[in-house]
């Protein structure tokens, strides 16, 4: 039915590639591209070895997703309908350009965030919000689980269950072991830039900046445990107060154990987590990035990973009938039996698994509106619905207030 483009072939881009395999009535043909072209031919192998009666065809290509000339060629080349950027957010904007001058639809997981600034925004990919419209083209932001699943929990918290939304509260637990000292789930650089930010939630019209970690309560994650939660600044917390604004308090918390904060206090007090080039060997060199270089490559945590995610979305306001009301929506992942499925950890997979929902979504014109869009200004039927069959059961959980004031 489509051809289709994924840049990356990290954690998150093998769970895409292979849920497009799963997919293959929506999925005719599949392109990864990455820098490293021996790890897309990985993700391709494994595909045949474990999807063997998959009808989509795949290839692998080489390409510095930095270069706008380099990725326009290999889509004037390929000819996809759609690109699913699983690569960098600094490489967010390069491929959106690359898109507007080859007519091409365009997906992400993660916004914009500049190389040399700690500091993520959608301001940026806002901006081609006129662009995008002229040519008749679709992009869809944040289409990984947080954000993504979260903005969907949001808008069927919104469409469902209450006439006005006052306080939310999006939940992110990882409650699993990967037997390593210190290591990240997701891309290094990215994961620790996000924790050692001030952190930030929305209340009453106004940002509240705090200090790292500086907030934080012991919250039970359903069906998995209660753990010590801190708040941080996530991005689609910045979308979800403009498109639902009765919202009054909108605050995001994540899980970290004791040893992994000693760790990171550790790293942080030494300089390592420092994204300013130092002078090495004749060489500018961020700490930052060697740090990345000397950590375990989050992919390869998958194979002894134990424990599950608790991922969710807790709201309260006004009810359908005007009554008070709290409500919680949520999905519990298990790192094992992704692994099983999809040679990948839970944190992989919860974010792979939306991105080819809401590609196959775009794709199919369940979800189609020209212009630059946040999820939660679709339907959230049809992507629950997908979640569901895709291996991401939503669960509710009404009248419990898991989240204090």
């Amino acid at each position: 039915m489509s051809k289709v483009i994924i840049i990356g072939a990290g954690g998150v881009g093998n769970v895409v590639a292979k849920k497009c395999a799963q997919n293959d009535s929506v999925f005719t043909e599949v392109l990864i591209a990455t820098r490293t072209v021996s790890k897309a031919d990985k993700i391709v192998a494994e595909i045949h070895q474990h999807l063997p009666d998959s009808k989509t065809q795949f290839s692998t290509a080489s390409v510095d997703a930095d270069n706008v000339p380099a990725l326009v060629e290999l889509f004037n080349a390929f000819k996809p309908e759609l690109v699913i950027n699983v690569a960098l957010p600094y490489q967010d904007l390069t491929i959106m350009d690359a898109c507007l001058e080859t007519g091409v639809h365009y997906l992400d997981t993660a916004n914009y965030e500049p190389l040399d600034v700690a500091k993520f925004e959608y301001s940026w990919q806002w901006a081609y919000r006129q662009r995008f419209e002229e040519a008749g083209l679709m992009a869809l932001l944040g289409c990984g689980f947080d954000p993504g699943a979260t903005n969907i929990f949001t808008a069927h918290h919104a469409k469902h269950h209450f006439s006005e939304i006052h306080y939310l509260d999006i939940i992110d637990c990882n409650n699993g072991d990967h037997g390593k000292a210190f290591a990240t789930n997701f891309n290094p650089e990215i994961n620790i830039r996000e924790i050692t930010a001030n952190g930030r939630y929305y209340e009453n019209g106004e940002w509240i900046e705090t200090k790292p970690l500086e907030i934080s309560q012991d919250i039970y994650y359903p069906k998995v445990a209660t753990r010590k939660s801190f708040v941080l600044y996530h991005e689609e917390l910045e979308s979800l107060v403009l498109n639902f604004p009765t919202i009054k308090r909108a605050r995001f918390w994540m899980t970290f154990g004791e040893n992994y904060i000693k760790h990171l206090n550790v790293l942080e007090g030494i300089g390592m987590t420092s994204i300013v080039p130092i002078d090495f060997r004749g060489l500018k060199v961020a700490p930052i990035e060697f740090l990345k270089a000397v950590l375990p490559v989050p992919e390869s945590l998958a194979e002894n990973y134990t424990g599950q995610t608790c991922i969710g979305v807790q709201a309260k306001g006004v009810g359908k009938e005007g009554q008070e009301k709290v409500h919680f929506v949520y999905n519990v992942c298990d790192h094992a039996e992704t692994y099983k499925e999809v040679q990948a950890q839970g944190v992989s997979y919860t974010t792979g698994v939306p991105a080819m929902i809401g590609a196959a979504l775009m794709l199919q014109g369940v979800w189609k509106k020209v212009g630059v869009h946040n999820v939660e200004e679709f339907d959230p039927d049809p992507f629950i619905a997908e979640m569901n069959k895709w291996g991401l059961k939503v669960d509710e959980l009404a009248g419990i207030e898991l989240v204090k004031a």
